[in-house]
């Protein structure tokens, strides 16, 4: 991020990307203010920067029959190397984890994960996540229901 500057202008166009990435570049550039040419370039160069790492549709987990979000707290025996990598490379072959963090206090991970029904849920405990040989003990908690949910990054911070 060093070799960008994130204007005001590349802030307001980030902001807006992060609500609509279907935007066209004509409509983009008027909704930052901006003429067609320099939104597209400003676009690019946060393309070239990493700052911008590509555009995905959200799809509604429940309209795919995915009502079950669980958090799950892992503990290893071990928080050595190996210990480590053996976990976080069964986790990664798994489609239902949605998200995996390398956590401080009580545990060492958190999961989070999205599946059908508690039946799935008890069978990807019971099939993947027991049989890692570094686990020592997994704590789940269910989401009753989400009471919010962005994939937006804050933008205020940078703004002077």
């Amino acid at each position: 991020m060093n070799d960008i500057v994130l204007d005001k202008a590349s802030l307001r166009i980030l902001d807006e990307l992060q609500k609509n990435a279907e935007l066209s570049n004509a409509e983009l550039a008027e909704r930052v203010g901006l003429s067609a040419s320099p939104c597209w370039r400003r676009v690019a160069d946060l393309k070239q920067a990493g700052v911008l790492r590509g555009s995905v549709s959200l799809v509604d987990p429940l309209k795919l029959g995915l009502a079950v979000n669980v958090f799950v707290h892992v503990t290893l025996k071990n928080q050595d190397k190996k210990s480590l990598e053996v976990f976080t490379d069964a986790i990664s072959q798994r489609p239902e984890v949605m998200e995996c963090y390398l956590m401080s206090g009580d545990a060492d991970f958190m999961l989070r994960v999205v599946i059908q029904d508690l039946q799935r849920f008890q069978a990807l405990l019971l099939e993947c996540l027991t049989q890692i040989s570094s686990v020592a003990s997994i704590r789940s908690s269910f989401a009753l229901s989400q009471v919010k949910y962005t994939t937006a990054l804050p933008t205020e911070h940078l703004r002077g």
